[in-house]
């Protein structure tokens, strides 16, 4: 069973306390991809410029990522970010953002990719996102990732898409934002009024939140750490990363019930320690199905009480 993901495709330079890295492989559709790819066939739609190293298109498909779908524009310029981590390495400064390509992007999902039951949004224009669904008339769990800007500047938009949607992720702040709730139970619960039937919270270094109703129509939660990393090189992409870990997980599982959304928070969790370690994409390069199966072990012994 394969796995559509829609979204951005870009390259990046990051810099944090320790090192400046430039041109890097970067992108929420990339990081998820690559991510997911440990555990399903996964398709990507996206958009580069004529800048766009081939390269990159390499490394993905040495994973198993089907890159029919990415359109590469004849003069045009791939999306570009350039951010700056605190000390901290949980906050971080955005000092350039140039969209090119994506600031235009209409997603064209290739017949080929069209029969796919497993769908990922990541972060985009919220009209976008639903111009994907019409594309993907197969689809049987559709998730998707939003953010601050356009739950300020689109939120019409953003409302009919959630009718939509079998889950949404965003984070504590985007949460909070979107429902006007402080307490982030309460916030989850205005979420699912909204139309997903499940959400994930993603609290940063300090993990992660699943909520949904059960047969009763009441509250079901579950909260997960996260994997404690020593050596946090680059936290760029790492919640696209627990994204990919989740849906992929739920698409080599084929279903999404309780104790099968549990352990694909668990996934994700894990596959996102492994993408912090290291400068865009450089450390996942060297990680392996084995490892990560090894380091779930790890997590549930820490668990355990």
């Amino acid at each position: 069973m394969s796995l559509l993901v829609v979204g951005s495709v870009a390259i990046d330079n990051v810099e944090t306390p320790q090192e400046r890295r430039d041109d890097l492989l970067g992108g929420s559709a990339t990081h998820f991809s690559y991510a997911a790819s440990f555990f399903t066939p996964v398709r990507l739609v996206g958009v580069v410029g004529e800048d766009w190293p081939a390269q990159h298109t390499e490394l993905l498909q040495s994973r198993g990522v089907d890159t029919a779908g990415l359109q590469q524009r004849a003069g045009g310029k791939t999306f570009r970010w350039t951010g700056r981590y605190l000390p901290n390495m949980n906050d971080r400064e955005t000092l350039d953002v140039q969209l090119n390509v994506f600031g235009d992007f209409d997603p064209i999902v290739p017949a080929a990719f069209q029969d796919a039951r497993f769908v990922f949004l990541a972060n985009g224009v919220p009209a976008v996102q639903a111009k994907v669904l019409a594309q993907a008339p197969h689809r049987d769990i559709v998730v998707a990732d939003t953010m601050d800007l356009w739950i300020n500047e689109h939120r019409p938009d953003l409302d009919a898409l959630l009718q939509q949607l079998d889950g949404l992720v965003l984070n504590d702040g985007e949460a909070k934002l979107l429902t006007g709730q402080q307490n982030l139970v309460a916030a989850a619960e205005a979420v699912l009024d909204l139309g997903p039937r499940f959400v994930i919270v993603k609290k940063g270094e300090h993990g992660s939140m699943y909520f949904g109703r059960d047969e009763a129509g009441r509250l079901d939660s579950s909260v997960l750490p996260a994997f404690p990393t020593r050596d946090v090189v680059d936290p760029t992409g790492a919640g696209d990363s627990f994204a990919g870990g989740f849906m992929g997980y739920l698409t080599e599982q084929g279903k999404i019930d309780g104790a099968t959304l549990r352990t694909a928070m668990a996934y994700g969790t894990v596959v996102a320690s492994y993408n912090v370690e290291g400068f865009g994409l450089e450390r996942m390069t060297s990680v392996t199905r084995a490892a990560i199966d090894e380091r779930l072990a790890q997590y549930r012994k820490m668990l355990a009480f």
